[in-house]
């Protein structure tokens, strides 16, 4: 894993803002000691959680997309180090263990033009051997018995999350994935938006959900694919909240139906979230409190194998409100998880 920097004590009290009478949760979240042997130290540790960060945006870029989300993982961690400790929060069942590092990548994709062909190649080659990493990962976390808690990074690495969760079961797995986009195209190379499409078509991949599509931001001819298959399910965002043809809890209910039979995966998209700073934001979509409401409907269910936030594209300016949002995802699906 020579990927995978260890967050450290020294970082984590850089970052905890500490008050007299108050308990942080960062100051009691578990870390490992050294790199060495993971699984077997993973396997040993009495935690029910395991968070790691991605923080790139070569998926995105790949994607011919807006980069910014190798910024969330920072963002994250400043917040979530600093929310209380209390009855409703429990740090202790949590390994805050790190993130994988390739800043080494990202500085060749900040020199590239993603008008060039050659570099859109090159950059779906990077994201590729970035898919290895994450899925390694993924694969040993959930293997020692822990779920995973993964923050994005773009939404390309959704594959690596089901490729990991799929080895470490020995089996397929399905997804619920809350998007804006269904990330369902065309095998052209990989980038952020058909991670699900190459996870499903290399078999790790059985049953998919995506709940609350874009109308505007989705081919007909990939409408008519999503169609074709009995494994695959949508509603759109439009049939629940604009048209109201759908209610939402029951449109909850459906999607958990369709995935909740095996291991399952919940990939929340921040694009789905209105008013979010992400590689597509959007200024009509999903509230924060019905995304929270979402994940903690699919975490309560003890199939959901992992959680996967990503997409999210913090400024300087918003890194506070990007941070809070993760956060409070993080311990929703904690909490719903625990009960």
């Amino acid at each position: 894993m020579d990927k995978l920097i260890l967050f450290n004590r020294q970082l984590k009290t850089k970052l905890i803002n500490k008050r007299l009478g108050e308990s942080k949760f960062g100051e009691h979240v578990q870390l490992l000691p050294n790199i060495s042997n993971i699984y077997v130290q993973l396997k040993s540790l009495d935690v029910k959680y395991v968070i790691f960060g991605i923080p790139e945006d070569i998926g995105v870029f790949a994607n011919h997309g807006k980069i910014g989300t190798s910024k969330a993982w920072e963002a994250t961690l400043k917040s979530l180090l600093n929310i209380q400790s209390n009855i409703y929060s429990n740090p202790k069942s949590v390994l805050l263990l790190g993130h994988l590092d390739f800043s080494e990548e990202l500085k060749l994709i900040y020199q590239m033009d993603s008008s060039k062909k050659k570099h859109i190649k090159d950059a779906r080659s990077i994201v590729e051997n970035i898919d290895s990493y994450v899925s390694h990962l993924v694969y040993q976390i959930i293997s020692a018995g822990k779920t995973p808690i993964v923050i994005g990074g773009g939404h390309n690495n959704a594959y690596g999350n089901i490729k990991g969760a799929a080895m470490a079961s020995n089996k397929t797995i399905n997804v619920i994935n809350f998007d804006a986009h269904s990330d369902f195209r065309p095998e052209e190379g990989r980038h952020s938006g058909n991670g699900f499409s190459y996870a499903y078509s290399e078999g790790f991949l059985e049953k998919y959900f995506v709940f609350g599509i874009h109308e505007n931001y989705t081919s007909d001819k990939l409408f008519q694919s999503l169609k074709k298959s009995k494994f695959i399910q949508y509603n759109t965002f439009e049939s629940i909240e604009i048209r109201k043809e759908l209610k939402f809890k029951a449109e909850m209910h459906r999607a958990l139906n369709h995935v909740e039979d095996k291991p399952f995966g919940i990939e929340i998209d921040c694009d789905a979230i209105q008013d979010i700073p992400s590689s597509a934001m959007t200024p009509s979509g999903f509230s924060t409190n019905k995304t929270r409401s979402f994940l903690s409907y699919m975490a309560k269910h003890e199939n959901a194998c992992y959680l996967h936030i990503c997409e999210a594209s913090p400024s300087k300016k918003t890194e506070m409100k990007v941070g809070k949002l993760i956060s409070y995802l993080i311990t929703d699906f904690i909490r719903a998880y625990d009960h």
